[in-house]
């Protein structure tokens, strides 16, 4: 009885050694002097991240962030490599699209006005920028950049609200978030960007970015599969997915799609020879089916398709979306629409 009692204090106090790290984070009523409970909430996401990569403790990592404008004016890097499948990084909203009282508007808003960096090409702003393995973002919408996407011709200004830089990082969810952009006013450029194992879009919505995604590239390893699954991508004038000779089309899961009114669905980069199955999706409203990505697109750009076998995935059809700011299914598939059978979009559950 006794060795017993002594195995269960112990095992109790392991669970409080390991009890989850939490932060809340306000930028209406939030102070980053406070502790991070959600009493005392932080104001902004880039001070959640400095207490992260502090904190050494072997335990998951939970920021959950309020409704309203979160203003990025920094790069919000997290550095602290210390998570695993299960014990995870999440940063997410308070309310979720499948919570009963959601709405559009609870949305969390992260807008990437960061100053822009010299890149490959041009500048770059990089939003929320995770050098780690095992990362949920779940639950937010992203803004495109204030900065124009073009300086002239040739350079370019990219926004990339998530990017991720380290070719040997696995393991990046980003789940029931929505992209919306504006090719004239806010242009995003890439919503998702990442190096690297693991690039999971699930449930996701791009609504006139320039690019949604890019399975950028890895160093040559092995990690875990790469997928993109349940999302609507609306309006993209460049593409609809984007993979390289990184992307290993044996550890790429592409089902339950919807790319529409895009520009080219499927970019490969050039002298890419990887082979990639599409499966009950909707590509429609298309110029290109395929093309590679070296610079504006026009109609000679288009290649060959036989890179990509399709099961049950059509290929005509007019998608329509939801304007209409007061639905819950704002900038989504409207009533009715075709598509509806696949499920894309912000919604898990049944609504």
């Amino acid at each position: 009885m006794i060795k017993y009692t002594f195995s269960l204090l112990l095992f109790v106090m392991s669970v409080l050694l390991v009890q989850a790290e939490q932060l809340y984070v306000n930028p209406q009523t939030g102070n980053d002097t406070n502790s991070g409970l959600k009493t005392h909430p932080l104001k902004t996401l880039l001070e959640a991240a400095k207490r992260v990569n502090l904190n050494k403790e072997q335990s998951p990592t939970t920021i959950i962030l309020s409704e309203g404008i979160h203003l990025l004016t920094q790069t919000v890097m997290f550095t602290n490599d210390k998570y695993t499948l299960t014990n995870r990084l999440v940063i997410r909203a308070e309310i979720m699209p499948d919570d009963a009282n959601w709405t559009p508007q609870k949305m969390p808003v992260v807008v990437t006005a960061v100053p822009l960096m010299p890149g490959v090409g041009g500048e770059e702003a990089k939003g929320i920028q995770p050098e780690v393995s095992h990362v949920t973002i779940e639950g937010l919408r992203f803004s495109g950049s204030p900065d124009y996407s073009y300086i002239d011709g040739d350079n370019l200004r990219r926004s990339y609200p998530i990017w991720r830089d380290g070719k040997k990082l696995d393991d990046l969810l980003v789940t029931q978030c929505l992209f919306a952009g504006d090719r004239d006013v806010l242009p995003l450029h890439v919503g998702v960007i990442a190096n690297g194992y693991g690039l999971v879009i699930d449930h996701c919505v791009f609504f006139n970015c320039k690019n949604p995604v890019v399975f950028w590239k890895t160093d040559g390893g092995t990690g875990s599969r790469n997928a993109m699954r349940y999302s609507l991508v609306y309006g993209s004038y460049f593409s609809g997915v984007w993979t390289t000779q990184s992307t290993d089309g044996d550890y790429f899961d592409f089902h339950h799609n919807i790319i529409a009114n895009s520009n080219t669905v499927w970019i490969r980069e050039k002298g890419s020879t990887r082979r990639y199955k599409a499966s009950d999706s909707l590509f429609a409203g298309f110029t290109n089916l395929a093309g590679y990505g070296s610079g504006p697109l026009s109609g000679d750009a288009a290649t060959s398709t036989d890179f990509l076998t399709m099961k049950n995935v059509q290929t005509t059809g007019t998608v329509n979306i939801e304007k209409d700011q007061s639905k819950r299914n704002y900038l989504q598939l409207a009533e009715g629409s075709i598509g509806s059978n696949i499920k894309a979009g912000l919604f898990k559950k049944n609504q």
